[in-house]
């Protein structure tokens, strides 16, 4: 059986990291590491320390899950490449130990969660794209010349306007103009 090593972070330096060390010490953690970090920020100096002192068979203990995850998905990787490498995941607050088969069917159910966030979210982004489709919007930049413009455009240089002229009357800059009278 390896160590037990807990990580504890805060969002900012007004807040104690106390009662998250208490609890990890109470469950048997033989070191815990101390971060204060925004959950958004991907830097976080301590947890890949503790990240380089985990080795097969031990723990990594957390006292609440967003304490180590930024989000659900990324929790879920974490954990993943913990178990990867051998290493257990334990959340105090949730009572989530995936070295127990328990705690493997809570996390198994999370990963099913979040892989169904993902499609429902896919799923959502196409229906919103082909109900503007089939209202006539289409995506990305619009055009910088309309249709009458360029029409205008390509009458005015049969006339032999020069392209100067051209791109002074309709407003656009030059390669803008190129571009469509190609």
């Amino acid at each position: 059986m390896g160590e037990l090593l807990g990580y504890a972070r805060v969002s900012t330096t007004e807040q104690s990291a106390d009662a998250q060390r208490d609890a990890l010490s109470a469950a048997g953690c033989s070191r815990v590491w101390v971060e204060t970090a925004s959950g958004a920020t991907t830097s976080r100096p301590e947890l890949s320390d503790l990240f380089s002192h985990l080795r097969s068979g031990d723990t990594l203990v957390v006292w609440r899950l967003d304490r180590l995850g930024r989000s659900l998905p990324h929790l879920l990787q974490t954990v993943e490449d913990l178990d990867s490498d051998g290493v257990g995941f334990r959340s105090l607050t949730e009572s989530i130990d995936t070295t127990t088969s328990g705690g493997k069917l809570i996390y198994s159910i999370f990963g099913a969660l979040a892989e169904f966030e993902r499609n429902l979210i896919r799923e959502r982004t196409q229906l919103g794209l082909a109900a503007a489709r089939a209202q006539g919007r289409t995506g990305g930049r619009p055009r910088s010349m309309s249709e009458a413009k360029i029409k205008q455009a390509r009458r005015m240089r049969a006339g032999g306007m020069s392209l100067a002229d051209i791109r002074d009357v309709v407003g656009v800059s030059r390669s803008t103009l190129y571009r469509y009278l190609k």
